[in-house]
């Protein structure tokens, strides 16, 4: 889902010119992200690049140059690919698992020990306040206060008007026919008075996944994506065995931080570096079928753990317990080839191949091994002496790139609030949680596949609008129709729509932002993502004031972002900008009711737009369609921390 800059048309070009795109790793010499995950072969340029075209080849310069002489998506590659599974499943179970170990049955009321031989019937008629108006006909949180053995002894079934109401005193008893096992809201009574601690439970988790993307970042950068990717999830096994063991609010919270650490890296470390081994022409598949399939088939089976385990303390063991598997990773997964490059480490990155020559039966000629070898030291001494650095400050000097930068801020957090709000809302949507939750999660499949047939063709700016305002339109007519299946096939509804916006947001900044700032500015917009998504449970908690509050509030989020989308320049079909300059003049030629499907001439516009007699630029294609929310997540952090590192060493150089 991040931008796609080295493209077959203008490879050539750069080559010529001395340059080098790119030190094996996903950045570029000035320190930006440039994601070879999404780069598409023409048809030239798949000939050029074929290991049998001796003549004509292209002389090999990089890392993706030499992967067809080992094969693009051979016998290893398709074996790494389905060594995804069990990561995808894992950072699915660590974003949505709380919900299952928080939920509370919807009827409780308090428990009066000495009521006990009663039954639940006669207990809430003599006992609990009965309510006239909201969904229940008795008072979940207060009681009568009466002497209950004189009560009993008179036969009392019905309460006296004297007594006073006041509230539970000795916890809860709960109808578990909705929730049929027992959570730890339910065992320690966080209802009523308490009934915010889940919500702040889940804000501290994504508090722990800001802490642990810097922690796993920097360990990524220092000693590799494999260390990396085994300690975010042995982090994310000890912390989630260590959940099924506390008995307090505060030890909980503690571990949800904890488990917060492994969120996202659990998985994205693993997935760029299967994207980093498949060719050009497989990655779209392997990013897409891996969030599309694996992602969403681990989500949709939480749920179904959660009542085969049928007790919150062996579902969080069940669901933890997996993730020791990882520690296997430097066994059976290669590290990542382009790391060991950009470090210097060329005989560790060839002694890789070679692993990939054997199994796929292929083989790498000695001359081309020999151009290989050669342009990675030329790639790693040039990147050392490149010193300009820029801050993602400088994306807020100039008017019309600040004003970009804002928005794209503002709109992805507003798509972040939405998506996790909904996520968290199938509680309140008056069905079945595990069914609802099930159902919605499963929308992943087909939003993500709608999004690979249509992005390239409808473009990111009016999708990004348009998806984003049906869902607050869903979201908003959930609230006006009964509680139950037809306020939840609108909710479902609008969910599936914010999974489309959800996976052009970051997307639509990459390829907005300057090459020399994009990497921090793309990370700059994920964090305040993330700062969104910390309110998004207390949005969902306001259920418990009004029903519809949460859906109200979302979709006002849904419309008033998608509107703001249509600020936005559009960038399907454009040369993303490089340098300051581009990124403050890019879109001017625009207007604000161009659309994609009823183009003017592209090329009369660039035209009217160049100076005069300035040379027409190469045609350099965006993003493909079919990224993925991960993609960007995974590689925008890689990128951001080697841009880091690449300056840190050039400064040091000088």
């Amino acid at each position: 889902m991040a931008p796609q800059e080295r493209t077959s048309c203008c490879e050539e070009d750069s080559r010529q010119s001395g340059s080098i795109d790119n030190n094996l790793s996903n950045i570029d010499l000035s320190g930006s992200f440039v994601n070879k995950g999404f780069t598409n072969d023409s048809t030239d340029s798949a000939a050029a690049r074929s290991p049998d075209n001796e003549d004509n080849r292209k002389k090999v310069t990089d890392f993706d140059d030499l992967l067809p002489y080992v094969g693009e998506f051979g016998i290893y590659q398709k074996i790494l690919f389905l060594m995804m599974i069990p990561f995808a499943f894992f950072v699915s179970f660590v974003y949505f698992s709380q919900i299952f170990m928080t939920i509370v049955p919807e009827q409780h009321w308090c428990w009066i020990p000495e009521l006990a031989n009663l039954t639940v019937e006669e207990r809430r008629s003599l006992a609990i306040p009965p309510k006239i108006d909201g969904p229940f006909a008795h008072d979940r949180c207060h009681m009568f206060s009466a002497d209950w053995t004189a009560a009993l002894a008179q036969g009392r079934t019905t309460p006296d008007d004297e007594w006073p109401i006041i509230p539970c005193t000795h916890g809860w008893e709960y109808n578990r026919s909705d929730v049929p096992y027992e959570t730890i809201a339910s065992q320690l009574d966080w209802v009523c008075d308490k009934d915010n601690l889940p919500a702040t439970a889940q804000a501290i988790f994504f508090c722990g996944a800001i802490v642990g993307g810097l922690i796993f970042g920097w360990i990524a950068d220092k000693y590799g994506r494999i260390p990396a990717l085994v300690g975010t999830n042995l982090v994310g096994f000890a912390a989630g065995i260590a959940t099924a063991f506390c008995n307090t609010f505060w030890s909980f919270a503690l571990c949800r931080f904890l488990v917060g650490l492994a969120f996202d890296n659990c998985f994205t470390m693993m997935y760029i570096l299967v994207l980093e081994y498949v060719g050009p022409k497989w990655r779209t598949f392997v990013a897409n079928m891996s969030i599309a399939i694996f992602f969403t088939l681990g989500a949709s089976l939480l749920p179904w753990i959660a009542l085969w385990a049928d007790d919150w303390r062996r579902y969080a063991l069940g669901i933890s317990a997996p993730f020791i598997i990882a520690a296997a990773t430097p066994w059976l997964v290669p590290e990542s080839a382009r790391w060991l490059l950009s470090q210097g480490k060329i005989d560790k990155a060839l002694v890789i191949m070679k692993k990939f020559e054997r199994i796929n039966k292929t083989k790498i000629p000695d001359k081309v091994l020999s151009e290989f070898t050669e342009a990675s030291h030329k790639a790693i001494k040039e990147s050392e002496a490149e010193s300009k650095t820029y801050s993602v400050l400088d994306i807020f000097r100039t008017p019309r790139l600040r004003r970009n930068a804002l928005l794209l801020i503002v709109i992805w957090m507003a798509i972040s609030l939405v998506f996790d709000g909904h996520v968290r809302n199938v509680g309140s949507l008056g069905l079945d949680i595990f069914l609802t939750f099930t159902i919605a999660t499963a929308t992943e499949f087909p939003a993500d596949t709608f999004l690979t047939v249509v992005l390239d063709r409808w473009g990111r700016r009016w999708l990004a609008c348009g998806s984003m305002v049906i869902s607050g339109i869903f979201s908003l007519l959930a609230t006006a129709v009964p509680v139950g299946g037809p306020s939840a096939s609108l909710a479902i509804l609008g969910r599936f729509a914010v999974n489309i916006s959800y996976n052009i947001g970051l997307q639509y900044a990459a390829e907005l932002l300057p090459t020399v700032v994009r990497a921090q500015g793309v990370a700059l917009i994920h964090i305040m993502g993330y700062v969104a998504s910390i309110l998004a449970p207390f949005v969902v908690y306001l259920a418990n004031i009004s029903q519809e509050l949460p859906l109200l509030i979302l979709g006002v989020l849904g419309i008033v972002g998608g509107v703001l989308c249509l600020l936005l320049p559009e960038t399907m079909d454009t040369e993303m900008p490089q340098t300051l300059a581009d990124g403050e003049n890019f879109g001017k030629d625009q207007r604000f009711w161009d659309m994609p499907c009823f183009p003017r001439s592209k090329k009369q516009a660039r035209s009217e737009a160049a100076p005069p007699g300035a040379a027409e630029q190469p045609f350099a294609r965006a993003l493909p369609a079919g990224a993925s929310r991960a993609s960007v997540r995974a590689s925008v952090r890689l990128s951001a921390r080697l841009s880091a590192r690449s300056r840190r060493g050039a400064a040091d150089a000088v």
